[in-house]
């Protein structure tokens, strides 16, 4: 049989002598046309027929991460070795193994989420500002690219509502990439990564909360810190704080900078209550904080978007 480049060739070739019928006289174009009807579509049925035996070829399975040659040599730039992850990548598994150390279930965040679970079930008022464009996208179908990894905790506190019954805590971390409608600068970025966490039992307080988040840092930096806090605001906790640590000296602190790190607080009782918490019997607390920064102190980075600009000389410094 024909390729089925060479059969498409004939149909090409045969089409043309569509143009003849014109000039032949009256009395043979009737027959000629239809010869080559004919004709055209026993092609048409020969390129169906190869183009299918085309698809059943077996082909052979191709390992895409073994080592390949050119000219018998392995360049540098194809080396199995060669490139790097990219730092949010590296230090979000950073975090996760720490929480996961101290002993954390983890739950991944989501891309796309709805009214819902980014504002009723974390007790915004209805006309809550947070609600409108001017801090959250939303798309044409109505769907919410999460500006804060705390709308999954609806999710954790349902999910897990079963440690409660067993007698035992809730205590999950949440990764996720998260989005605002922000100026873009140095210090702001519309794309970035959050950590939440989110513990409920029947008797934790806001001692446990600070320790573990004091625990959580000092494993990150290696180090003893000083730990501080200040009043917030969030409308799913209370009460809201900010979590501050003293500039750790790997980072060139001297003792005289505090840098904030994340909002935390006791879990709203009507948060509790959405997830059908008892929140006479239950409390809990949650916290959220940016990936991003962890990166830039650790690096010593000034411009926060580089992380989301895909050039090559800055990814090739990790």
């Amino acid at each position: 049989m024909s390729s089925v480049a060479e059969l498409k060739k004939q149909l090409k070739d045969l089409n043309l002598e569509y143009a003849k019928i014109k000039d032949l006289p009256k009395e043979e174009r009737a027959a000629f046309g239809q010869k080559i009807n004919q004709q055209k579509q026993a092609l048409e049925q020969q390129i169906i027929e190869a183009e299918a035996k085309a698809e059943e070829v077996a082909v052979e399975a191709l390992d895409i991460t073994a080592p390949c040659d050119v000219n018998g040599e392995m360049p540098k730039f194809l080396s199995a070795d060669h490139g790097s992850r990219h730092p949010l990548m590296t230090e979000l598994d950073r975090v996760i193994g720490i929480y996961q150390s101290m002993g954390f279930d983890i739950m991944e965040s989501r891309q796309l989420d709805d009214e819902f679970h980014m504002f009723d079930s974390l007790n915004f008022a209805k006309g809550h500002p947070a609600r409108d464009g001017y801090d959250t996208f939303r798309t044409e179908e109505g769907f919410i690219p999460p500006a804060h990894t705390s709308t999954m905790q609806h999710r954790v506190l349902k999910a897990y509502k079963h440690k409660l019954d067993e007698g035992s805590a809730i205590a999950v971390a949440v990764p996720g990439r998260v989005y605002r409608n922000e100026d873009v600068d140095a210090t702001h970025e519309h794309t970035f990564y959050q950590c939440e966490g989110v513990y409920v039992s029947k008797d934790c307080t806001l001692g446990n909360m600070l320790a573990i988040l004091r625990e959580f840092f000092e494993k990150y930096y290696g180090q003893k810190l000083n730990i501080k806090t200040q009043p917030g605001y969030f409308p799913f906790t209370e009460p809201s704080l900010e979590f501050l640590i003293e500039k750790p000296k790997s980072l060139g602190g001297k003792g005289d900078g505090w840098l904030e790190m994340l909002g935390c607080g006791m879990i709203h009782p009507n948060v509790l209550k959405m997830a059908g918490i008892d929140p006479t019997e239950y409390q809990g607390f949650a916290w959220g904080g940016g990936i991003d920064r962890l990166v830039m102190l650790r690096y010593g980075l000034n411009d926060v978007r580089n992380f989301e600009a895909a050039k090559l000389d800055f990814l090739k410094e990790f």
